[in-house]
């Protein structure tokens, strides 16, 4: 009995030896037959989720085409793209002794846009108080040698027949020779990322210096440029069809800048649209819907928080140059602005 009992039992202990064998064989062996799916959520919030199946794999590495990686042992994960675009995933799948195999997937994400806040001057007089606030004086050239004396009066400012209308004067006021204006939303509008789309029509004046721009909001801390400056029109008459847009931030101030510049017809006789997209993948620059200019984001960059709009007409300075002698009066005139999420 008991040598007929240990005959019976040497079949099922060569069975399990011969299993556990064969599993790690399987393990080592490189993986095959890779599969990703992506499904994209419809209800515009970016959020993509991702299945990846191999056979041998024990874990998947997704590089998602937005700067993101992440590992997962399951081939299961989801991830949320803050901009919209097409995006090549590639997914890397391993085994115990990291062997790989790779395959991918295309995402597109779109984006209903909404609108946050709009400005569109449909109303006579000063500009809306509730949405605009003013920089007064000249405050040593504002940083650029600049001519002007900023007022809030209405022959330099005004809102009329659906424009603002910021008037440069050649007139002697509070020791300066010229007058003109700038506003700003600080403490009334501030936000973090949208799409901004500006209507305008420049000034064409020798010397004349027009800007539509942004700062960050906690400049009053930080200063600058560490809080951050996004330029996303300025123009100077000596090269009046150029259109510059630029970035400033530590290592990027002044001259310096992060920019680009394109060329566009009747910049001081029609209104044209310049607009900005920003997002935490990237800060990019447009006119007329011609990108022309397109910035990275990452999280070292100070372009992760709150900015605020400006929108003045300078007179000469380091950028704006010589004020033509026979200047006496010229305006940079906004129709509208938009900031969609």
């Amino acid at each position: 009995m008991k040598i007929l009992l240990l005959s019976l039992l040497l079949p099922f202990i060569f069975v399990l030896d011969s299993c556990s064998k064969s599993s790690s064989t399987t393990n080592n062996s490189a993986p095959t037959n890779l599969t990703v799916t992506a499904n994209v959520s419809q209800d515009s919030s970016g959020n993509v989720s991702f299945v990846a199946s191999s056979t041998n794999a024990l874990s998947y590495s997704f590089d998602f085409g937005d700067g993101n990686i992440q590992t997962v042992p399951s081939g299961i994960v989801s991830h949320k793209y803050t901009a919209a675009g097409t995006y090549n995933v590639n997914v890397i799948a391993a085994n115990a002794s990291n062997s790989t195999t790779s395959g991918s997937v295309q995402v597109l994400i779109k984006y209903v846009q909404t609108l946050l806040w709009s400005e569109e001057f449909n109303y006579t007089g000063a500009p809306d108080p509730t949405k605009w606030t003013y920089d007064i004086g000249n405050n040593n050239g504002w940083g650029n040698s600049e001519l002007e004396y900023y007022t809030n009066r209405p022959q330099n400012v005004i809102v009329q027949n659906g424009v603002l209308t910021i008037t440069a004067s050649k007139e002697s006021y509070s020791g300066f020779n010229y007058t003109s204006a700038r506003i700003k939303s600080q403490g009334l509008f501030n936000f973090t990322y949208g799409k901004i789309e500006i209507s305008a029509k420049l000034p064409s004046s020798m010397g004349t210096w027009p800007a539509l721009w942004m700062l960050g909001s906690n400049i009053t801390t930080v200063g600058w440029p560490s809080c951050g400056e996004m330029d996303i029109m300025e123009q100077k008459a000596n090269q009046l069809n150029t259109i510059y847009g630029t970035l400033h931030y530590p290592g990027h101030s002044g001259a310096n800048g992060n920019g680009s510049t394109i060329l566009i017809s009747n910049a001081s006789t029609q209104f044209h649209k310049y607009s900005l997209d920003w997002s935490a993948v990237a800060v990019k620059l447009s006119v007329d819907d011609n990108l022309y200019l397109t910035v990275p984001n990452n999280s070292t960059l100070p372009f992760n928080q709150n900015f605020f709009f400006l929108i003045n007409l300078a007179m000469g300075g380091t950028f704006g140059g010589t004020v033509i002698p026979s200047f006496v009066n010229d305006s940079l005139q906004v129709d509208y602005i938009r900031v969609y999420k």
